[in-house]
């Protein structure tokens, strides 16, 4: 069954995350950045991570961090690639598709991968590869997360 309604709150927002969050954790090429290098608490993560995203589609949440920070100190650790930043955006958009559909949703799809792309150029520098071959974002146009229980 396609999803229908589009984001509307922070509960739904909150159920997006925890649903994205356990794909990617599990997720064998960008999971162990969350997992094992970042060893991210879910439930410290998840009220953060929520505040920026309910800033991002409905203004109505602070959010003053520094959202590069993280990333670098990630890509310090671990070089960070277009393979893992087009997979965090294959998963979000997955993710967003198997719950939502309508204006936020499309919104909250295209916002993550500009996000994406931003935290990719400024990782890898300005003659850094970011679309095309070589481990740039490819679509998994078959890719669906579906509801579980």
């Amino acid at each position: 069954m396609r999803a229908t309604r589009d984001i509307s709150d922070r509960g739904d927002l909150d159920v997006l995350l925890r649903r994205f969050y356990g794909a990617a954790f599990d997720d064998p090429l960008i999971g162990p950045f969350f997992t094992e290098i970042a060893g991210i608490d879910l439930e410290v993560h998840l009220p953060r991570i929520a505040d920026f995203w309910e800033r991002a589609l409905f203004r109505t949440a602070d959010y003053g961090r520094d959202a590069y920070a993280p990333h670098a100190a990630l890509h310090s650790a671990r070089p960070l690639t277009a393979a893992h930043f087009g997979r965090w955006t294959q998963l979000w958009r997955a993710t967003v598709d198997g719950l939502h559909a309508g204006p936020r949703a499309e919104r909250a799809k295209a916002q993550g991968e500009r996000i994406a792309l931003a935290l990719l150029r400024r990782l890898a520098g300005p003659g850094a590869r970011t679309e095309g071959t070589g481990g740039g974002f490819v679509p998994l146009a078959a890719l669906e997360l579906r509801t579980v229980g």
